[in-house]
């Protein structure tokens, strides 16, 4: 019944806008989002304190609001940052701060996303322990909302009438990273060499989406690439570091121009890396002949994937075309915890806990699923409030998601889409990880409870609600 009222809701509100096109108009800015140093880095299981960047992260704005001569008839702002993900009540500390700038603009429908870097500022507080004298969660959160309020606030005044197109293009970038054994079991990173070693337990998506923005002088202002793989090779460094995203960027603007935006999109992926699994002799003597490291490698495919793209898109560019953007709430079922879970967590909280306090990370991780089981059993669980974004602009699709969704739910939501391409963009949220039901089964990190606030059964409902959304963008 869920999915028949946001179907409904969309055909309701937005069938009128979609009989028609309407002229584009864009804004786009980039904004460094890289903190003063020393700063504590996220996404390992133990305190990393940071003393030199690397690369700079950035935050990436794309403003975009369609027009019927004077009227307009809607509206987008896209930010793609160089994080692990949307944590720590940023996104609510950003709407906060630039609703009142841009009173013209529907502050329901900024939508914040991350790279996952592995190798940016951490975001909440309590989750590590951080030393004396390294920038604190809330310091990093008030200086990155200050930056990127600044930045959406101005593209969304820079934006004037503008051109779109997309590709599609192909590189190999992200690897399965989950090893299936004879008995069953999964392992992130397993033994490949062991004799009880099965094979990789999903897929992997070697689609390149591209978008393209020109402006009327046909200069290309921005550019959006979403692929399934997050930006995370660099990801057991302890320099701030924007991963392969950087390099793309450098060299898409020596190419280009320097103002030319480039968002990063991350689509599902959360059982890919980009970390190779086979073949690592023969891929190293490559990179060796070519003169690049790993990041070169994967920049350099990238690259010429959206090369690819870019042959196609420019020629067909559109003025003038249907844009549409819904935002649906969904709740989504908490992953239940069993006492043997509990208990296991209990055992693992009390041999970290004697360990030294770079490791708090990992107490906290456990004690999370205590925590969730205490309220299981106080009858106090509360279903998580997805927001997901669906857009049409032409042919293409749109779609967000909080989470680190496994590959096979993006494969499904591209397969069942009705439009010519259809792009996702995950980690809009906190970003745990939403396994498959055969995941699940086969346990390991990334697919037991610790690594997971919803389980599969959430994931095919985000899976599920996306697709009939898209579905009612293309009557």
């Amino acid at each position: 019944m869920r999915v028949s009222i946001v179907v409904l809701s969309i055909l309701v509100l937005f069938g009128t806008s979609l009989a028609h096109a309407a002229t584009l108009h864009v804004g786009a800015v980039s904004t460094s989002i890289t903190p003063e140093l020393p700063v504590a880095l996220s996404g390992q299981m133990h305190t990393r304190v940071a003393t030199e960047v690397e690369s700079p992260v950035l935050a990436n704005v794309l403003a975009i609001e369609s027009h019927d001569g004077d009227q307009v008839l809607e509206q987008a702002i896209f930010v793609a940052c160089g994080l692990v993900a949307i944590r720590g009540g940023i996104g609510e500390m950003v709407r906060e701060e630039l609703a009142p700038r841009i009173p013209d603009f529907d502050i329901d429908k900024l939508i914040l996303s991350a790279t996952h870097s592995h190798t940016a500022p951490v975001l909440v507080d309590g989750n590590y322990h951080i030393p004396e004298g390294v920038m604190s969660p809330a310091a990093y959160r008030d200086f990155f909302t200050k930056q990127v309020a600044d930045a959406a606030e101005k593209a969304w005044k820079a934006r004037k009438p503008a051109k779109a197109g997309w590709g599609l293009g192909h590189a190999v970038i992200g690897h399965n990273r989950r090893m299936i054994y004879e008995d069953g079991t999964a392992i992130m990173h397993g033994s490949k060499t062991t004799d009880e070693f099965r094979g990789f337990e999903g897929p992997d998506d070697t689609g390149v989406d591209v978008l393209f923005f020109w402006d009327e002088k046909d200069t290309l202002i921005a550019t959006a690439v979403s692929l399934a793989c997050p930006a995370q090779r660099a990801g057991s460094g302890s320099a701030v570091n924007a991963d392969f995203w950087h390099p793309v960027r450098e060299v898409l603007k020596a190419k280009y121009g320097d103002d030319l935006v480039v968002l990063g999109w991350i689509g599902a992926a959360g059982d890919i890396t980009p970390h190779l699994q086979i073949r690592k002799a023969a891929e190293k003597r490559m990179r060796d002949f070519r003169g690049v490291d790993h990041l070169g490698e994967l920049s350099r495919r990238i690259v010429i994937a959206w090369e690819e793209a870019h042959a196609g898109a420019k020629q067909e560019k559109f003025a003038d075309l249907p844009f549409v953007h819904q935002v649906a709430h969904v709740a989504l079922p908490e992953r239940i915890v069993t006492q043997d879970e509990m208990e296991g967590a209990k055992r693992e909280i009390e041999k970290w806990s004697k360990k030294d306090a770079k490791y708090y990370r990992r107490v906290k991780w456990h004690q999370k699923v205590v925590e969730r089981y205490e309220r299981q059993q106080a009858g106090s669980i509360v279903p998580y409030d997805q927001k997901i974004h669906t857009l049409r602009l032409g042919d293409i699709a749109i779609a967000t998601n909080d989470f680190e969704l496994f590959i096979q739910y993006g494969i499904q939501m591209k397969a069942k889409s009705p439009a010519l391409q259809t792009f996702l963009i995950q980690l809009c949220g906190p970003g745990t990880y939403v396994p498959t039901s055969f995941a699940e089964s086969g346990g390991g990190y990334s697919a037991i409870v610790q690594s997971n606030d919803v389980g599969s059964d959430g994931g095919q409902v985000i899976t599920d609600e996306t697709v009939a959304a898209l579905k009612a963008l293309w009557p």
